[in-house]
């Protein structure tokens, strides 16, 4: 369905007053407040990026992996909290955190959490840093486009830029994650990403550089025959 049809089927408030922010160039998903993401309901608003249907696919992905067991998994930028909400509520043993930067993205990762009713332990700080503990599992989905790419301006203009925006051409947040996760991580590992779609090789190349042999590597692409995932399993 078109916008103008999800909007008359999704909102709930005054139609017309939907119906002109919709004319203003603001995101259907903000106007209506909420996505279904894999299905489950999480909140949106301008403190987050709205989720899409690639990070679906991060999800799929992970679950294809993981077991559901106590194992230590770590969400790195959460956003709205959709990957680490879906992943325990697929997985209910496992022990989640989430990590992000922003505080009022936190404070509705939280919300979306308690209405999903799941335990999430969310965390304050820039990328690995506030961690304490290893992990089983290290998922993300970092800002990844450069400052010089063309984006619509529907997104660049409603989306908080610090969730879209990484330095390096995009790869910043690679580069941090894959230099320093060797601390975070336990002897087995899992690491997940969702990547821009002509980053797979430079993001390959950054793993053979941070990461212990032995690992394996793959890049997989999105439903749109895209690059769109990187799949990490190694020994610390």
């Amino acid at each position: 369905m078109n916008d103008l049809e999800y909007l008359k089927k999704y909102y709930k408030g005054d139609i017309n007053v939907a119906i002109k922010r919709l004319k203003n160039n603001e995101p259907v998903q903000y106007i209506v407040g909420n996505v279904d993401f894999y299905g489950n309901i999480i909140n949106v608003d301008k403190r987050v990026l709205i989720p899409r249907f690639e990070t679906e696919g991060l999800v799929e992905i992970a679950l294809k992996y993981l077991s559901n067991s106590s194992i230590d998994v770590v969400d790195v930028g959460t956003g709205s909290g959709c990957i680490a909400i879906t992943l325990k509520k697929k997985l209910p043993n496992i022990n989640m955190d989430a990590v992000d930067i922003s505080s009022d993205a936190l404070a509705l990762a939280n919300e979306n959490a308690k209405l999903n009713n799941v335990d999430i332990n969310f965390i304050q700080g820039n990328i690995l840093e506030p961690l304490t503990k290893k992990y089983d599992c290290i998922i993300s989905n970092p800002p990844y486009i450069s400052y010089d790419e063309k984006i619509m301006d529907i997104v660049k203009n409603n989306e908080p830029n610090i969730a879209l925006y990484a330095d390096d051409n995009g790869l910043y947040f690679y580069k941090e994650i894959l230099k320093n996760c060797k601390n975070y991580l336990k002897k087995q590992y899992y690491i997940f990403f969702e990547i821009g779609y002509n980053q797979g090789k430079q993001i390959k190349n950054i793993a053979l550089k941070y990461l212990n042999k032995p690992f394996k590597i793959e890049i997989k692409k999105d439903l749109q025959g895209f690059d769109r995932y990187i799949i990490i399993t190694g020994k610390n």
